[in-house]
């Protein structure tokens, strides 16, 4: 087990990847349109998420955790039809979805993840 902690894109709040002990954390990500539709803002999401992945050479196939913060119940339908095309078959990781009014007005989704480097 390493000591060693790297942290990425890091300003005085936080970071949008730190790799530690063989995981890559991924903070929180949310959509860049407020007000768009569920579909698109968990495209947008999960579009950051892609690029952070493959930034720091991670693949779908790597995915361990996922923690997913929806702000309406009523979208999971919505959202899981997304996340379902964007996970590989077979590779799906762990995954709490809860439903939470999120920080930024109008974005509906929110998506941390952990991943294996």
């Amino acid at each position: 087990m390493s000591a060693t902690i790297q942290r990425f894109q890091t300003n005085s709040r936080m970071s949008q990847v730190v790799i530690a002990n063989g995981f890559a954390f991924l903070s929180g990500q949310v959509p860049d349109t407020a007000g768009a539709s569920i579909t698109q803002q968990t495209q947008e999401v999960l579009g950051k998420i892609d690029a952070l992945l493959k930034a720091h050479g991670i693949g779908h196939d790597r995915l361990v955790s996922a923690n997913v913060w929806l702000g309406d119940a009523s979208q999971f339908g919505e959202f899981n039809a997304v996340w379902d095309a964007w996970v590989p078959e077979g590779q799906a990781p762990t995954r709490a979805c809860v439903q939470s009014p999120l920080m930024k007005p109008g974005c509906d989704v929110e998506v941390a993840i952990v991943a294996l480097v």
